[in-house]
Formats: structure tokens, C-alpha cells, sequence
């Protein structure tokens, strides 16, 4: 790996942009946030790059940030693979040769980020929650152990690549002045082809976009009450998640889980709802703003990261707090 070179000054940053089914994903508009603070420190402009098939009015809609968009079209992106997002990548990034590139902490980006680090010799930090600039070095972020612990990296290359935890980062304001234009690629023959997406809906809001999750575990002691989860969280705007004990168990689909071996949340508001706080858990939402904790077992672990917690059967508390908050938030 190239270690970092002072000679190479390289100050312009580059986000790539994550879309899915023509509409931009919310992690984009976030990265360009960070992105923007990095230009600030970098003294460079923020550029993006969008890949896929017909994503013109994706770049449009990504220039109303303010950034410099690059967009490829080509059938063969027109479903995301490492192989073709790379050979559309590397070729622009080695010519512009930037400091830093950005990328959402996805499925997708925690894919493309490995695999493109391996092709240019990048250093790669993910699930950043955090970074800074120091003697022209990023400087990272990122919580390990389950989040018991919060290490900070140097990434001694040009560029960096970074993946940013969702919901962590403001959002960039639509500032207008952005610029578009498209870039020829040729993608070869690829090692992995998709031939079919089949997508399960978890609900309206996708989960790891949401600023209100509400998740249950055991303690809504059977399957069919899960449905005043999904209840709660369609009043409050929000996504409906879930523990691995009941998705283990089958009460729930995997698309639901929250944790280490599910998905990774940091809403404004986490409602965990007959969870007890195993670490695993606690792994995938404990950077959330605001946790409440239901739960009829006062001991139980997950009341001593919560902000506020609530004693009580969860089979009484939640619907009487559904009811509350559909007359609370009813139009008047």
C-alpha cells in the first residue's frame, strides 16, 4: 500500500453516489455533508460520481448540492457489482487524484470500499462516525468491540477512502451552483452478473434511513403481537426493527434485525420494546440520540443505556402509547 506522500496534494473530495430503483438514496446527501466539511479542511471542491443506467436526472438532482457530478451510463451498471462500479471508478480517481473518497457505511459500501481500496492501494475506514484533518492526514472515527470502544485512525494514503455511518452526519443543504457532465467508460466482461433483484419491503420507511425506529424482542411474547410494533411505528413516522431472538425464532423477517449480525441504525429515536440489551444488540443502535426501553424486567441491561425507560408489559404500554400518539399527531 502507498503510503502518504507529501508531495501528493491532492484537496478535491469525491462521494459516490448510492441510488436504488431511480431515486437517490438519503446516505448520498449525507456523505456530501461530510464531504463538504472535508473540502473545508483540504482547501479542495467536493465532486460526485454516480454510476448506473440512465442516472442523468440522478446527477441533476445530486447538483443541486453544490458539487461537481460525473455520472456513467452503461446496461452493465445498470444493478450494482464491485467489478463494474470499479472499472467506472478507478480510472477517474486515478486521474484526478483525489484526497479523499467518500461512501455511505451500506451493503453496498461497505462492498464497493473494500474492493476498491484493494485496486488503488487505498486505506479504508469504515462505519466512521466521526473524523478530523491533522498535518493534511484523515483522521477517523469508528466504534469497535460492539461499540465499547471508539478508536481513531490515521489513513496514511492518498487518496482515503471513508465510509460513514447513516444518520450520523447533517444531511448537505441544497445550495444550487453544482455542475453535471457524463464520463465515457467501458465496462468488460464481469464475474458476477445479476439476473434477478427480489426485495422484500420491511416496511414504508427502510430501516437504516429512518429517524424513528421502534424494535421488539421476546418480551411481546408471541408472533402475532408484533403487529403493535409495526403499528407504533407507522404513527410515528418511522421503521419497524426487531431483535435476532425473534428473528432467530422466525416471528420476524431478517430484513427487520437490528445488530451485529443485522442491520446498523442511529435514528433520533430508539424505542426498544421487550428487548433485554444483549451486546449484540446493542452493537447495531446503541449510537442512537435517544433511546427508550419497555421492558417489565427493571434489571434488565438495555435501561442502562437508555435515556428514559419504562417498567411495564409491553402487551399494555405500547398499545396505550400507539393510541396517544395517533391522537397527538392526528392533522388537526
Amino acid at each position: 500500500m502507498e503510503k502518504y506522500k507529501e508531495y501528493k496534494m491532492a484537496n478535491d473530495i469525491l462521494v459516490v453516489a448510492e441510488h436504488r430503483g431511480g431515486e437517490l438514496k438519503k446516505i448520498t446527501s449525507e456523505c456530501i455533508g461530510a464531504a463538504k466539511k472535508l473540502a473545508e479542511s483540504f482547501g479542495g471542491e467536493v465532486h460526485a460520481a454516480v454510476a448506473g443506467n440512465g442516472t442523468s436526472g440522478i446527477a441533476e438532482e445530486i447538483s443541486k448540492y453544490g458539487v461537481k457530478v460525473t455520472y456513467f451510463n452503461d446496461p452493465k451498471l445498470a444493478d450494482y457489482t464491485y467489478e463494474g462500479y470499479c472499472q467506472a471508478l478507478v480510472p477517474i480517481i486515478k486521474e484526478r487524484d483525489y484526497a479523499v473518497i467518500v461512501m455511505g457505511a451500506t451493503p453496498t459500501g461497505r462492498d464497493l470500499s473494500a474492493t476498491l481500496g484493494a485496486r488503488i492501494g487505498a486505506a479504508v475506514g469504515t462505519d466512521c462516525t466521526g473524523f478530523s484533518v491533522d498535518g493534511g492526514k484523515l483522521v477517523v472515527t469508528r466504534p469497535i468491540y460492539a461499540g465499547k470502544v471508539v478508536s481513531k485512525m490515521e489513513l496514511l494514503t492518498r487518496p482515503a477512502i471513508m465510509t460513514i455511518r447513516p444518520n450520523t452526519f447533517a444531511p448537505a443543504d441544497e445550495s444550487g451552483g453544482g455542475s453535471v457532465e457524463t464520463a465515457a467508460c467501458t465496462i468488460g466482461d464481469l464475474g458476477v452478473v445479476i439476473r434477478e433483484v427480489v426485495q422484500k419491503a420491511a416496511g414504508k420507511v427502510e430501516l437504516t434511513e429512518a429517524d424513528i425506529v421502534v424494535s421488539g424482542g421476546r418480551g411481546i411474547k408471541e408472533p402475532g403481537n408484533y403487529k403493535m410494533i409495526e403499528d407504533l411505528a407507522e404513527v410515528l413516522g418511522g421503521a419497524a426493527g426487531a431483535s435476532r431472538a425473534i428473528v432467530d425464532a422466525g416471528w420476524v423477517d431478517h430484513s427487520h434485525q437490528v445488530g451485529q449480525t443485522g442491520k446498523t441504525v442511529s435514528p433520533k429515536l430508539y424505542i426498544a420494546i421487550g428487548i433485554s440489551g444483549a451486546i449484540q444488540h446493542l452493537a447495531g443502535m446503541s449510537s442512537s440520540k435517544v433511546i427508550v426501553a419497555i421492558n417489565n424486567n427493571p434489571d434488565a441491561a438495555i435501561f442502562k443505556v437508555a435515556d428514559y425507560g419504562i417498567v411495564a408489559d409491553a402487551l399494555v404500554a405500547v398499545p396505550m402509547m400507539t393510541e396517544e400518539f395517533r391522537k397527538l399527531l392526528a392533522p388537526v
